[in-house]
């Protein structure tokens, strides 16, 4: 009876409330209450909800009776026919499992998808006005009776936004006013927070070296400082370190513009001489490689490791470039490209000693160790004149051709005695001419074309010296004449800056539209 005792506590009923004693006659006695009081303990414990159908009880009762084979000696106060209030079943789906009833939903979650309908714009809410003022009574502001329902079907809108439509129209007619049909959408949302140009630019130059440092300076996160410079509200800006011009400077660097100019168009219509007999001639130093290389690797790729004897010592070769301007024929195509020719200072040495790279005797190429005045003169005889006159365009007469070089104390001068021996030869008088002092800004190569050149050069990635020189010339030869010829427009627009700013160089050379030009 112990056993017996245990389980109808674990089922949570008694024979008798009242006294702890089981008897047989309690269940015949009463046994429809007890059914009853079942279906009300059923109710309670079961997790249902409200209008949901219960299982039937006596079924769930004898199926638990067979499934747990309960023997005589524990169906002695339990009869056949009782049935077993429903507790739990874990094979019976939980509450999340059953499909919700259409009745307990919302309508946003039955309409989720009807379209909303789309905002009016500008072009619409003019139509609805016509439409409106074509159903207007004469000699009133009342519309037909109707019309806001014509409105309303036709367009597909409420009839609030019909009849503010017209209210708006009415007060701009009440006020003398033509009418302005544009919303005030463009002023939703969060408004931006603005930023003065005198916040920023009395900020010290060192204090917005990033976009960090000028965030923490105006009180804005980095985030925002960076969509003002989508906006273009601010622009990034690298600083060069420009020659200082005294004032002696400043007045030739004024006289050499003027005299690039006609004298006859001064000062209606200042016209520029086409300088087609103008050769400039440079000096550069071309590294074999670069300290940094940029270049763009696949998902896995590996890192390329580029090595060499020392980062300060790289090996480098020096040039002398000339050129000239372009020549273009009625049809926009080159009938010269300009160039004349790059050459590098360097010397053909045979090997003193055998090393590991290569045997005694071998051709070496190795550069000048001094570019002097003797050096230059002897790259000017020995190579510029015999390029003029190889590729120079076809002339009648005696032809004057000015070359222009810089104030370097390696360049030679007009009256030097060698020079004056080879100057005029076949038809050409070569006459020498400095630039003025630190105007790096008045040389065609200076100017854009030398950068051009490493530009090229730098993609090829030479690994010897050998092919250093190789890169140098192969570059200078791809380089297209549109590229020389934009150069050479870009120095009339500078010498228009000297002019304005009365010599000095503290100017920002303006975009131009060079291709029409050209054209």
């Amino acid at each position: 009876m112990a056993s017996d005792q245990e389980e109808d506590e674990f089922l949570s009923f008694s024979d008798d409330e009242g006294d702890g004693t089981n008897s047989d006659s309690d269940y015949d006695d009463d046994e429809a209450t007890q059914n009853a009081e079942s279906e009300v303990n059923a109710h309670q414990i079961g997790d249902f909800e409200h209008n949901q159908q219960l299982p039937d009880l006596n079924e769930v009762g004898q199926e638990y009776a067979h499934e747990c084979e309960v023997g005589p000696q524990h169906t002695s106060g339990i009869s056949d026919n009782h049935s077993v209030p429903f507790l739990f079943d874990l094979n019976m789906p939980t509450q999340q499992e059953f499909p919700p009833s259409p009745i307990h939903q919302t309508e946003t979650e039955q309409n989720h998808h009807k379209p909303r309908t789309p905002r009016i714009n500008n072009e619409l809410r003019l139509e609805i006005l016509l439409f409106l003022l074509l159903r207007k009574e004469k000699h009133s502001d009342e519309l037909i009776h109707g019309t806001n329902r014509q409105a309303v079907i036709k367009f597909g809108y409420t009839r609030k936004t019909i009849r503010l439509i017209w209210q708006r129209a009415l007060a701009h007619k009440a006020a003398m006013d033509s009418y302005f049909y544009d919303s005030k959408y463009h002023n939703r949302g969060r408004k931006r927070i603005q930023v003065t140009y005198e916040s920023i630019a009395s900020i010290g130059m060192g204090d917005r070296t990033t976009i960090i440092d000028l965030a923490r300076m105006i009180n804005l996160s980095p985030t925002t400082v960076w969509r003002m410079g989508k906006r273009k509200q601010i622009k990034p800006h690298s600083s060069p370190l420009n020659p200082g011009i005294s004032e002696e400077c400043k007045m030739a660097r004024m006289k050499w513009v003027l005299g690039l100019l006609m004298d006859y168009s001064i000062p209606n219509d200042p016209t520029y001489y086409s300088m087609y007999d103008f050769i400039h001639n440079d000096e550069k130093w071309f590294y074999l490689t670069q300290k940094s290389q940029r270049v763009y690797l696949a998902n896995n790729e590996p890192f390329p490791h580029r090595k060499g004897k020392s980062r300060t010592k790289i090996p480098k070769f020096m040039f002398m470039a000339a050129v000239a301007r372009p020549r273009w024929g009625q049809d926009g195509q080159c009938e010269w490209d300009g160039k004349l020719g790059i050459f590098p200072f360097t010397d053909a040495v045979a090997a003193k000693r055998t090393s590991k790279n290569r045997v005694k005797g071998t051709i070496e190429t190795k550069p000048i160790k001094s570019v002097n005045q003797i050096a230059t003169r002897a790259m000017l005889i020995n190579y510029l004149i015999p390029a003029i006159k190889e590729k120079w365009p076809p002339h009648e007469g005696e032809k004057v051709i000015y070359i222009i070089q810089d104030n370097a104390k390696a360049h030679i001068l007009q009256n030097d005695q060698e020079w004056q021996q080879h100057y005029k030869q076949d038809g050409f008088t070569l006459i020498l001419t400095q630039q003025p002092a630190n105007s790096t800004d008045c040389n065609i190569l200076d100017l854009g074309f030398f950068r051009s050149i490493q530009s090229i050069m730098h993609k090829k990635m030479p690994k010897t010296v050998e092919d250093l020189s190789g890169a140098v010339t192969e570059a200078y030869n791809e380089l297209h004449a549109k590229t020389l010829s934009n150069v050479w427009m870009s120095l009339q627009y500078v010498g228009n800056e000297i002019l304005k700013h009365k010599g000095d160089n503290n100017y920002q050379l303006p975009h131009n539209k060079k291709k029409y030009f050209r054209r």
